[in-house]
């Protein structure tokens, strides 16, 4: 199918402006991640060239204190026969957003209509005589989430570009400086493509890790991400990627100055798109900084939980 621009969005003037409602039907619970078709996903196999693996989910314990006052994993043995020589294992307060994290379709809602993407209730969302299981996480675990990634490797860019940079510091991140970042990488970009955002802000937790809860305030952090605004969202639509993700913790410049305009409002809420946070690109970024390569056979299975909000991407690219 041809896709709208951002310009002729929505399909329905009912709809809110600029959103994506409607457009894979209105029962659809999957949103952008329709862009990842057989032919994509056969395409971007040809990325694999040395079968080089890079996982990108951080370790569940990190970060530590979790950020937003959620709760810490807690990890427990559970011995299956004496003698200590058979286990199983239990986690208690296991919050699936406390670390590397898809954030779902169910985790924020259109803000300015007050629904959830493609016209959903939440009264569809919150147990109660009304729920069912749109937008779960598990529409995606069920599918699969498949096709090309491409990294723009923002952090390295300023260290030469923009050495005020600092990813702690609340930063908007310009769709033209991201084009510039492309430019310099050599990146095109496809239809479907995963964009994979990185900002430095991981490598600079693993330096500071312990004094985090000295350098900031853990319950209302701040940090460097990509600009919330029309430019951005135009630039983001129009290249129609099926995800984006960064390795920060809420992809956007955080705090948002206005909630409902906010990339998680339009991304999740408008169009669909699921939001790749806290994803580990260290080992990939320094790969692809000396090989010059920043496109991958990207792979993501999330928590096939029926009606979850959110999930470990369980997420891999390969070179």
């Amino acid at each position: 199918m041809t896709l709208p621009t951002y310009d002729q969005l929505p399909i329905e003037p009912t709809y809110p402006a600029h959103s994506a409602w409607g457009l894979w039907g209105k029962d659809d619970n999957l949103g952008t991640l329709n862009l990842l078709t057989e032919e994509r996903v056969a395409n971007a196999s040809k990325c694999i060239t040395r079968g080089a693996v890079f996982p990108l989910n951080w370790k569940l314990e990190s970060p530590s204190p979790p950020l937003f006052n959620r709760s810490g994993l807690e990890h427990q043995f559970k011995p299956l026969v004496e003698g200590d020589l058979a286990f199983d294992d239990t986690y208690n307060n296991f919050n699936t957003q406390s670390s590397t994290q898809w954030d779902g379709l169910r985790h924020v809602a259109h803000l300015g209509s007050g629904k959830f993407y493609n016209n959903v209730t939440s009264s569809e969302i919150v147990p109660g005589p009304e729920q069912t299981d749109r937008l779960g996480i598990h529409h995606a675990a069920r599918r699969g989430i498949a096709g090309r990634a491409v990294l723009l490797d923002y952090g390295r860019w300023a260290k030469v570009h923009n050495k005020e940079f600092d990813p702690f510091a609340r930063y908007e991140i310009t769709v033209q400086e991201l084009e510039k970042v492309a430019e310099y990488q050599k990146v095109t970009f496809q239809e479907g493509d995963i964009l994979l955002v990185r900002t430095g802000w991981m490598e600079k937790y693993e330096v500071e890790g312990d004094r985090m809860k000295d350098i900031m305030n853990l319950a209302e952090p701040t940090c460097a991400g990509v600009k919330a605004c029309e430019d951005t969202f135009r630039w983001i639509w129009n290249h129609h990627f099926a995800a984006v993700a960064s390795d920060n913790f809420p992809f956007e410049a955080f705090p948002p100055t206005d909630w409902e305009s906010s990339c998680h409002c339009m991304f999740l809420g408008g169009w669909g798109m699921p939001i790749g946070e806290m994803f580990y690109l260290e080992k990939l970024a320094k790969d692809s900084d000396e090989d010059k390569v920043y496109e991958y056979f990207f792979t993501s299975a999330p928590l096939n939980k029926e009606k979850g909000v959110a999930s470990p991407p369980n997420a891999l690219c390969i070179k």
